[in-house]
């Protein structure tokens, strides 16, 4: 079953053109990486995707609705409803513990629940850690918030851009396990990534150049 679906898709900044008639299709389940260079487009199609920002041509269907038609009020109730994001950066509240950073994301959805966070920290391996202030965490530990933060309200779809490129080797391992297990347990993920291993354990990667597709790899599933 198709989850998303980008037609024809193009985006331009004055004179740039950031992508350029994006065709494709992520199904239910699916695990998809995006690859490519600097300014290849990759950030553009995770903003647009991520009801971040709207293609300037073209439409993109997310779950049966066209989310380049809807107004900024409706992409945020969309975002916040059926989008778990992981950043790069973290975005962590630095004067709230980890669950609190946890239950931020259920604040906006719909009421914070103690027990449902710590439920999501301890599904990346951070119940200890529970009551630790973003500074007294590593990066790979900051890293597991941010993405028990995007489970916690059950997104259909789950963007992480560069998830791992703020992180030492066994950090990074440790993260793409936690791909790998929400995949097989049946979440939608789709990565911005320029990590060649993390994009290996895809189930299929779409190279970006010059904003347009310029090949799509597929690999076998176990």
């Amino acid at each position: 079953m198709d989850l998303l679906e980008l037609r024809d898709v193009s985006k331009t900044y004055g004179a740039l053109k950031a992508l350029k008639n994006i065709n494709l299709i992520v199904e239910q389940g699916e695990w998809l990486a995006i690859m490519g260079p600097s300014g290849s487009g990759k950030t553009t199609m995770m903003n647009i995707v991520g009801c971040m920002d709207k293609p300037s041509t073209g439409n993109v269907i997310l779950d049966g609705v066209d989310i380049s038609r809807e107004s900024p009020r409706g992409l945020t109730t969309i975002r916040r409803d059926k989008i778990g994001l992981i950043f790069q950066q973290f975005h962590l509240v630095n004067y709230l513990t980890a669950v609190e950073n946890v239950m931020v994301a259920q604040y906006y959805h719909s009421m914070p629940d103690e027990k449902e966070a710590l439920e999501a920290l301890d599904r990346v391996g951070l119940a200890e850690r529970a009551r630790h202030l973003p500074s007294q965490l590593s990066g790979g530990e900051q890293q597991r918030v941010c993405i028990a933060r995007a489970l916690i309200n059950y997104p259909m779809l789950i963007l992480a851009d560069e998830p791992t490129g703020n992180l030492d080797e066994a950090n990074e391992q440790i993260v793409i396990d936690i791909f790998k297990k929400l995949h097989a347990e049946g979440s939608t993920i789709i990565v911005v990534t320029h990590d060649p291993e993390l994009a290996e354990d895809a189930e299929r990667t779409v190279v970006l150049e010059h904003g347009r597709v310029s090949r799509i790899i597929e690999r076998e599933t176990a």
